[in-house]
């Protein structure tokens, strides 16, 4: 596939998360760290104009000149840039404005691909991360917007649930067993990947062992019964603290009607199904959940070490199973797709690593403190994103993304 099909394709993909949503629903901000997927839309379609037409094209006309504050998410070196908790009031410009400014924009970088721009200018890079960068908001947009209608008191779906799959028993929790060593970890040279997924670097890893599935709702709710929302020696001091301020007593999107556990999705109100994946839970719920089940959470090396024996292979965003499943099998399962996985890593610098120059440099190496990482994708990441590398990162308090845990243990 050439760069220019794969940059349509990608592009199109965008348009056809948001086919079961109204032009009111796109304009919604529910929290500071939502944004709304008519912002989604644009944001994406600046990166393309800012960083390859207007940087390698001086003929090149911006489509309209307000935009680039509008829509600049946080490259404090482009300039000044509209607050990020206001996105919300953004009412104009008007989606079918923002869907003109798309179409604009991929018809300029298309037309400059079939001439040779790319080669001409070397940005096949720069038009690659933007692709990857388009992924990441793809999956941001079906988590915001599902946190957006959750707080809508008609418990609308987005989406109608696609035919029903079959259900699978997980049977009982195991783990498997790992030796010590050193390994390799981060990312190779073939194929694309995010600049603060290397270096690659050697990690001595001690003996450990892996649970061979995520954690289940139904363990989840075994947790719940037994008091692991109001037993603070189960909590980190900073995660008890958030669990007393918030109320968490279950998952975000969990409750009970009529004593039956219900959660929001994308289809509407489901039950809690006890063979599914537990998710939108937060690390500080994770790493309580771990020490009460007398085990704890695996670092991201550990993590990688297994999940490169494994074929990228789950239910991702293209499934349009946007719940996570069961697992299916034994043996280890579940390692991409699903829910992403909570590990006890911080998000750190690698050995060496040194941030790309310029703006594109904000990308991910500002973002390395205070926060988490996590593994494996979920259910909304799109497939072509995963990598055993890939390392996805956010602070422990928050919830409403896929993400759930696996436990691991020292042998």
């Amino acid at each position: 596939m050439t760069l220019a099909e794969t940059f349509a394709r990608r592009r199109e993909a965008s348009l056809d998360l948001i086919q079961g949503l109204d032009a009111e629903d796109m304009v919604v901000q529910s929290m500071e760290d939502a944004s709304p997927a008519k912002w989604h839309l644009a944001h994406t379609t600046w990166f393309f104009e800012q960083f390859v037409l207007k940087r390698f094209d001086p003929e090149y006309t911006e489509f309209d000149p307000h935009f680039n504050f509008l829509f600049n998410s946080y490259y404090n070196s482009i300039g000044e840039r509209h607050p990020r908790p206001e996105r919300g009031m953004l009412s104009r410009p008007s989606l079918q404005r923002v869907l003109e400014y798309r179409e604009a924009v991929n018809a300029s970088v298309l037309e400059r691909l079939d001439r040779g721009f790319a080669r001409e200018h070397g940005v096949t890079g720069t038009i690659t991360v933007g692709l990857h960068h388009e992924m990441q908001h793809q999956e941001l947009l079906l988590t915001d917007i599902l946190h957006a209608l959750s707080l809508n008191p008609m418990v609308p779906a987005m989406v109608e649930q696609p035919s029903a799959i079959p259900t699978f028993s997980t049977g009982e929790q195991r783990f498997l067993p790992f030796d010590e060593g050193l390994f390799s970890i981060g990312a190779t040279d073939k194929g694309f990947a995010f600049d603060c997924e290397g270096p690659r670097h050697q990690a001595f890893l001690r003996a450990f062992s892996l649970a061979r599935r995520p954690v289940t709702n139904q363990e989840w709710l075994e947790f719940i019964e037994d008091g692991g929302y109001t037993e603070p020696t189960l909590w980190l001091s900073d995660g008890w603290a958030r669990c007393q301020q918030e109320g968490w007593s279950a998952p975000l999107y969990w409750q009970q009607i009529d004593g039956d556990w219900v959660q929001f999705s994308h289809y509407g109100c489901q039950p809690v199904e006890s063979d599914r994946a537990v998710s939108h839970i937060s690390y500080f719920e994770a790493d309580a959940f771990a020490r009460w089940a007398g085990a704890r959470l695996p670092t991201e090396q550990e993590w990688e070490v297994v999940a490169r024996q494994h074929a990228i292979e789950g239910n991702f965003m293209e499934n349009k199973h946007w719940l996570p499943q069961a697992a299916q099998a034994s043996g280890i399962q579940q390692l991409y797709g699903d829910v992403w996985e909570w590990t006890a890593s911080p998000y750190m610098a690698y050995p060496g690593f040194r941030p790309a120059p310029g703006a594109v440099g904000e990308y991910n190496g500002k973002f390395m403190s205070g926060q988490y990482v996590l593994r494996g994708g979920s259910c909304v990441t799109p497939i072509e994103q995963m990598r055993p590398s890939y390392r996805n990162f956010f602070y422990p308090h928050q919830r409403w993304q896929f993400t759930g845990l696996r436990l691991a243990k020292d042998s």
